[in-house]
């Protein structure tokens, strides 16, 4: 087989597990991952590298209707994976009926390009539910592979895999083989504390959060990183920062020894909290956070 290069593109709702495949079939923890919705804000890419293949894989945040500009912003991250995708690997799972996703569905249809089906979650259900699921979805994509996986438990991954270079274009790599994302160092040092707010804040205070690197100085044996969490209303501020700071210094702690793991080194790690009114609907503000 001549090499085979491409760009495949993981779509499908919020909280379908995308981001647990992409991690999955990358083999590094690349988008971070919570049981919110709405964890992936940003498209993010992975790559992944064989004797004769490179598959550049696209997480995308879920497919929403869009209620404010932060929101249109990830929407576009979505449209943009639907049109210079050579691949689609639509993600369902289990529990999601085919009919609930009709108007993207009909989008991937008429853009002509291959796709893939990966039924995720399915150690969530029973082989009746799973054969009911899989018919539908061979109903709605007769020509397409409809592969029942569990990302959590790495289940039929492979199979995912084989089904993903059988489609994926002859051509040369886009990217250098020892090069894993095409992400810097200080998104993944922010995308970190984000995960952090995701699991220990509720309501609507990870909706209400962006995060901004202000430095990242890179030593020999550590990095010394100055972050600032950006929040919409004075009230938030007071709840990140919990009594006497205990909760941002939590926040902090985890973050910390979270990113030592990924970058594998020591890491200084400041946090500040900032008000900033209204950042998720100001399009200069977005631009400065990567949505523009």
């Amino acid at each position: 087989m001549n090499f085979r290069s491409g760009f495949v593109n993981i779509l499908g709702n919020p909280n379908v597990g995308k981001s647990t495949i992409m991690n999955a079939l990358v083999g590094e923890k690349l988008s971070i991952i919570t049981s919110k919705v709405q964890t992936t804000r940003h498209r993010i890419m992975g790559i992944v590298n064989g004797e004769d293949f490179q598959i550049v894989y696209s997480d995308t945040p879920g497919i929403l209707k869009p209620q404010y500009k932060l929101q249109e912003a990830m929407m576009e991250f979505v449209n943009g994976a639907l049109h210079d995708a050579d691949v689609i690997l639509y993600v369902t799972d289990i529990k999601s009926a085919p009919l609930s996703e009709k108007e993207y569905t009909s989008k991937i249809k008429a853009s002509g390009i291959p796709v893939i089906i990966a039924i995720n979650k399915i150690d969530l259900g029973n082989q009746e539910e799973l054969e009911k699921v899989v018919a539908k979805w061979n109903e709605v994509f007769p020509e397409s592979p409809v592969i029942p996986v569990s990302a959590l438990l790495k289940f039929n991954l492979e199979t995912l895999l084989r089904a993903i270079l059988e489609k994926l274009p002859e051509g040369e790599a886009y990217f250098p083989a020892d090069q894993l994302t095409d992400r810097y160092e200080r998104f993944f040092a922010s995308e970190i504390i984000r995960e952090k707010i995701l699991t220990n804040y509720s309501k609507e205070i990870p909706y209400s959060v962006e995060i901004e690197i202000e430095s990242f100085q890179e030593e020999p044996s550590i990095n010394k990183i100055r972050a600032v969490i950006h929040v919409i209303r004075d009230s938030q501020k007071g709840i990140i920062i919990g009594h006497k700071g205990s909760m941002l210094k939590k926040v902090g702690r985890e973050a910390r020894l979270d990113m030592e793991d990924f970058f594998g080194k020591k890491v200084f790690l400041e946090i500040y909290v900032r008000v900033t009114k209204d950042w998720r609907d100001k399009p200069a503000i977005l631009k400065r956070f990567g949505y523009r």
